[in-house]
């Protein structure tokens, strides 16, 4: 199912590895600022309840 790269193999494959690398960095970044975020927003959702 592979399909012939010839002697762009390498440079293929490796620009597929780092694509993939990056975008599975992205979304680790993006899950541990939306926890970050949430944490906050229920830091001053109970403020504001304490208060009143």
């Amino acid at each position: 199912m592979m399909p012939e790269l010839g002697k762009y193999a390498g440079a293929v494959l490796s620009s597929y590895a780092v694509s993939l690398v990056l975008l599975a960095v992205l979304v680790l970044l993006s899950l541990m600022r939306a926890r970050k975020v949430k944490a906050e927003l229920d830091q001053i959702e109970n403020r504001s309840k304490s208060n009143g």
